[in-house]
């Protein structure tokens, strides 16, 4: 078989036969191993973690290359086809996600790996620039303005309707989280959305009774 077959029979036919050729082999590793590079390259544009880790990303290009030799082995050979399976059924994989994307483009590796070790790696092309469209389109789109964390310390308790009074004022909505009261203290901490956050704070501050005012960014989920 010459090598436009081989590669033809890769992108477009798929491995019908039980019998795979050396040509078709390096075929599927070859288209592999570049739609790989491509997803190692949108990852490193697309992430968002503090400290980028080039080993995550390296791990991508191996994952889609170990996929697509399974899929070849599996395909040529029944027998070694069910004791693969049954040796992957053992493995557990610990090491924890934290940020979703990652597990979006392991899974994107992972896939790429058996579409390309199927013999449809054109499928496999097409579906990674799709896939990168979308990631580019919506990341661009504009967050929901999170909530911040208003933290007052004032003397004494009648203080609180002051404060509230500041916030009304200056929030669009807000919500006492927590209410700390001692003989002499009143620690307040309020979830506020507003766009007047130096306004707010001198507001807060022209007030006699408060003794500090703290407003806290935070990157958690968004409640409406």
């Amino acid at each position: 078989m010459s090598w436009n077959e081989a590669f033809q029979k890769t992108l477009f036919e798929g491995y019908a036969s039980m019998d795979l050729q050396l040509s078709e082999v390096v075929a599927c590793m070859a288209c592999t191993v570049v739609i790989a590079f491509y997803i190692y390259a949108v990852y490193r544009m697309v992430s968002r973690n503090a400290f980028y880790q080039k080993s995550f990303n390296l791990s991508l290009v191996s994952l889609a290359v170990i996929t697509a030799a399974v899929i070849l082995t599996i395909q040529s050979n029944i027998v070694v086809s069910l004791g693969m399976v049954g040796a992957l059924s053992i493995v557990r994989f610990r090491t924890a996600i934290k940020d979703p994307m990652d597990l979006v483009f392991l899974f994107w590796a992972i896939s790429d790996g058996i579409i390309c070790g199927a013999g449809f790696a054109v499928i496999a092309a097409v579906s990674s620039a799709v896939l990168t469209a979308v990631i580019f389109v919506f990341s661009r789109l504009p967050d929901v303005r999170q909530p911040q964390v208003l933290l007052v310390s004032a003397g004494s308790l009648e203080e609180e309707e002051k404060i509230l009074a500041e916030l009304d004022l200056a929030c669009k909505r807000y919500d006492v989280r927590s209410r700390n009261v001692t003989k002499d203290r009143l620690d307040l901490a309020v979830e506020v959305r507003t766009e007047k956050e130096r306004e707010l704070l001198k507001g807060l501050m022209r007030l006699s009774g408060v003794t500090s005012a703290s407003l806290v960014s935070q990157d958690g989920e968004v409640t409406f």
